[in-house]
C-alpha cells in the first residue's frame, strides 16, 4: 500500500511538470487484466507443490513521462497487482517457513504479490510508423505468502520485498490511415536459476487524436512469470497469462 502512494505521488510531480512545459510529453494508462496463474512454490528448489490457483481480474496503471533532452532518459511509473488464493493436496511432505505439512494434507494459500516498476529508457525512434525505446526497469516487489492445512491449526507465512533490476524494450508499429497500432512490451531478465519476464503484446485504436491530448483504447495479451531461486527464501516457478483491455491517455 505504502509503494502504491509513493508511486501515485511521483505521478502527481510527473503531471505538475508535463503541465508547466509543452516540451515534456505525459502518458498515463491502465488495464483491466483477466490473468489465470499455475505453478508451485515452496522453501527450496525440490521442496515445493503444485497449487491450483484461481483465476482472477488485477488493476494495473502506469505514467510515463517523455522529454527532448538528450542523454537524460525518459521515466515510466508502473504499478502491477497478482494476488490469488488456490489449494492442493500435497503428495509426500512439504515444509514451508519452517512448517512441515504431511503426506495429502489439503492446503489452502493466498499469494498476494505487487511491484512498482522505475523505469529509465531511451527512444531509438519516435514517429508514426516506428517506436522503439529500451531502456533498464527497476522493479520493487513485495509479496506476502500465506499456506494453511484445512484439518488442522498449522499455518505459515512469508514476507518477500526487494529490487530486482530487468532489461526493458518497447516498440510500437503504426498500420497507417487505419488509427491502429500494434505493439509489444517486455522486461525480462534471467541469470542462474532466476527467469523473471513481463510482456504484453496488443493492438491499440487511436479515439482521440487532436493538438490537446490522445486518447488510445488497447486489448492484449500479458504473461508474467517469476522463476525465483532463494529470494527471501522463497522458491517459486509461478506464471500469471490471460488478457486485458485498457486505455491511454497522451497530453
Amino acid at each position: 500500500m505504502k509503494k502504491t502512494i509513493i508511486a501515485a505521488g511521483l505521478a502527481t510531480v510527473l503531471c505538475a511538470s508535463a503541465q508547466a512545459d509543452t516540451l515534456l510529453g505525459l502518458y498515463i494508462g491502465g488495464q483491466v487484466w483477466a490473468n489465470q496463474a499455475e505453478g508451485t512454490f515452496g522453501e527450496g528448489e525440490t521442496d515445493q507443490a503444485v497449487f491450483n490457483f484461481d483465476d482472477e481480474n488485477q488493476g494495473n496503471f502506469f505514467v510515463a513521462l517523455e522529454h527532448p533532452i538528450p542523454l537524460i532518459p525518459n521515466i515510466k511509473i508502473a504499478s502491477t497487482t497478482l494476488d490469488t488464493i488456490g489449494g492442493a493436496t500435497i503428495e509426500g511432505s512439504f515444509t514451508f517457513e519452517g512448517i512441515t505439512y504431511n503426506d495429502n494434507a489439503t492446503l489452502d494459500t493466498t499469494f498476494d504479490t505487487s511491484y512498482i516498476d522505475y523505469t529509465f529508457y531511451y527512444e531509438v525512434f519516435d514517429n508514426d510508423l516506428l517506436t522503439f525505446d529500451f531502456g533498464i526497469t527497476a522493479r520493487d516487489l513485495d509479496s506476502q505468502i500465506n499456506v494453511v492445512e484445512q484439518s488442522s491449526a498449522k499455518s505459515s507465512d512469508l514476507s518477500v520485498s526487494g529490487i530486482v533490476p530487468l532489461l526493458y524494450v518497447n516498440t510500437i508499429i503504426g498500420l497507417p490511415f487505419t488509427g491502429l497500432n500494434v505493439f509489444a512490451e517486455a522486461n525480462f531478465l534471467s541469470y542462474d536459476s532466476n527467469t523473471i519476464y513481463d510482456y504484453q503484446i496488443g493492438v491499440s485504436y487511436a479515439l482521440l487524436d487532436n493538438l490537446a491530448v490522445d486518447l488510445d483504447l488497447t486489448v492484449g495479451y500479458r504473461a508474467v512469470k517469476l522463476e525465483l531461486n532463494d529470494i527471501d527464501d522463497l522458491y517459486s516457478d509461478l506464471t500469471f497469462d490471460g488478457v486485458f483491455a485498457g486505455a491511454i491517455v497522451h497530453f
